[in-house]
C-alpha cells in the first residue's frame, strides 16, 4: 500500500508543477518589404502591429550600403548604442507614418519594446544589371548573434535573415 501511495503522490507532484509563465517572444517579417524613412537613416519592415527597425548614424549607413558590390564577403558592423536594433509590438497596425513622423503620432502606441543588446549586422552587397547596365545595388542584411531583450525577458537569434534592401541608382 505503501508503494501505490507514494506512486500516487510522485504522480501528483509532477503534474501539478507549474513552469511560470515563460513566455518565449520571436519574430517573423519574411515576406514584408524593407522601408527607409526619407529624412533620416531608419531602415525598418512592419507587419501588423509589429515593427523591425534598424538605426544608424548617417556614416555608418553610408558605409554599410556604400555602391560597391562585396564579392562574397559582407561588410560587418556591430550593434551597439548608436547603431541599433529594435523590436517593437504596438496597439495597432504600423505603417510608415508611424515610424517616419517628424511629430510622434498618438496611435498606435508601443506596447512592449525589446533593443537588441549585442551581435553584428552583416551586408552583401550585389550589382543589379539591366541592358548591360547597373540600375540598382541589392544590399542583403542578415543579423548574427543577436539578443533581443526587454525589462522582464529577452530571446536571441544565431542569425536572421532580414532581407533585401535595393537602392536605386540615379
Amino acid at each position: 500500500m505503501k508503494k501505490i501511495f507514494f506512486l500516487l503522490v510522485l504522480l501528483i507532484s509532477f503534474s501539478s508543477c507549474d513552469d511560470g509563465d515563460i513566455t518565449l517572444e520571436s519574430f517573423n517579417f519574411e515576406g514584408q518589404n524593407i522601408q527607409k524613412c526619407s529624412d533620416n537613416f531608419l531602415i525598418f519592415k512592419t507587419k501588423s502591429d509589429e515593427l523591425l527597425l534598424i538605426s544608424l548614424p548617417e556614416t555608418v549607413y553610408n558605409s554599410l550600403f556604400e555602391a560597391t558590390p562585396t564579392n562574397g564577403t559582407p561588410r560587418v558592423i556591430n550593434i551597439t548604442g548608436s547603431n541599433q536594433i529594435i523590436y517593437r509590438k504596438y496597439t495597432g497596425t504600423v505603417s510608415n507614418l508611424t515610424v517616419c513622423s517628424t511629430v510622434p503620432v498618438s496611435s498606435p502606441t508601443v506596447t512592449k519594446e525589446w533593443l537588441a543588446t549585442g551581435g553584428t549586422i552583416a551586408v552583401e552587397t550585389n550589382e543589379v544589371v539591366v541592358n548591360s547596365e547597373v540600375t540598382a545595388h541589392t544590399h542583403n542584411i542578415t543579423l548574427h548573434n543577436v539578443n533581443f531583450a526587454s525589462s522582464d525577458n529577452s530571446f536571441s537569434f544565431v542569425s536572421y535573415i532580414f532581407g533585401d534592401y535595393q537602392i536605386n541608382v540615379n
